[in-house]
């Protein structure tokens, strides 16, 4: 292999939405189960939640470039089921 067809190459890493909703995901099931109890949700849960959306958006904006049709439905799919799962438990 000639040494500048190395660099020509593109390696796809994973996409920005996958990472971002993995993130969400994992923020919220580790702020549930820290912060409940039988009864109630501690206040400090949502500090958590409020965080996170800053987070998203700072991170939405940072990536804008990387974000197409299909990472935006599905970022709105996994945000929806977020909330459904959050309402689940």
């Amino acid at each position: 292999m000639e040494p500048h067809q190395v660099f020509k190459r593109r390696h796809f890493n994973t996409p920005e939405s996958f990472t971002l909703i993995t993130t969400n995901y994992i923020i919220v099931a580790l702020g549930l189960a820290v912060t409940t109890s039988h009864h109630k949700i501690h206040w400090f849960f949502w500090v958590i939640l409020g965080l996170l959306a800053v987070y998203n958006v700072f991170s939405l904006r940072r990536n804008w470039t990387e974000y197409d049709k299909a990472g935006i439905i599905a970022y709105i799919i996994g945000t929806a089921g977020l909330s459904l799962l959050f309402l689940i438990f």
